[in-house]
């Protein structure tokens, strides 16, 4: 989605806010920056407190030689694996080898003579061969995730140039994504309108009332400030029983 279509989404949740206020028909001191403001606050909010925020995304990543540490996008919040596409090599000279002699010994002794011999404990072993001989010789790659500066250190140092990696990252989903999601988006707007109330509020409670010929005019920023409150707690609330569409703990509670 495009810059502008994202503009959009959030001019929607602008124009809800400003109804639910009842601007229009009563003068809202509230400015375009209020708005951007509590908009802003709501998803950072959203981010800090829901599963639903984030997702799963497969990224790859071209490596250099002796280049250890490498910056991701500020998107991605974690690498949880890395992969690479065959045995490699450590011992300098080329970029990696695309032909695997254990697996190839397999498929002429067991696949192909398949009626005479192995069975599902020959292919567990050989599996578990398999492993340790990637283990041993370059077919997984040790790493270490900086979170603070979104750097990923790769603790081999790569002898090769060009060799493509594939990262299994948790990324935040974008803000465009967020406002359109279908248990998101109603959770993004009342939250918003919580906001732009207790700002509302704070404004007007300044003055108890605004001097007029017949005694004034009375002010409601208490009742903005108590019901902004009361509306944060409960969507909060909302935050902790799932209903934005975030996954549960499992049998982890509180």
């Amino acid at each position: 989605m495009s810059q502008v279509n994202s503009q959009e989404e959030r001019q929607k949740v602008y124009d809800y806010v400003r109804t639910m206020l009842a601007d229009g028909m009563v003068d809202v001191e509230l400015d375009p920056i209020h708005y951007e403001t509590a908009l802003n606050k709501t998803i950072n909010r959203f981010r800090q407190r829901s599963s639903h925020s984030v997702e799963e995304s497969y990224v790859f990543l071209e490596l250099e030689k002796d280049k250890n540490e490498y910056r991701l996008p500020d998107e991605i919040i974690a690498v949880q694996s890395v992969f690479r596409r065959t045995l490699g090599s450590r011992t300098g000279g080329g970029t990696g080898t695309n032909f695997e002699p254990f697996n190839l010994a397999y498929t002429n002794t067991y696949l192909l003579n398949s009626t005479m011999l192995g069975g599902i404990a020959t292919y567990f072993m050989f599996a578990s061969y398999q492993e340790m001989v990637g283990k041993m010789f370059g077919s997984y790659i040790e790493f270490q995730w900086i979170q603070q500066s979104h750097t990923l250190r790769i603790l081999q140092r790569p002898f090769t140039e060009g060799e493509t990696i594939m990262l299994r990252c948790h990324n935040y989903r974008p803000d465009f994504n967020l406002l359109t999601d279908l248990y998101a988006n109603q959770w993004i707007k009342d939250y918003t309108l919580a906001i732009c109330k207790g700002i509302l509020g704070e404004a007007r409670s300044k003055f108890s009332t605004i001097a007029g010929p017949q005694g004034g005019t009375q002010l409601n920023g208490g009742d903005l400030k108590s019901a902004s409150k009361e509306e944060i707690e409960k969507l909060d609330k909302e935050l902790e029983t799932f209903v934005t569409g975030g996954t549960p703990m499992t049998f982890i509670i509180g």
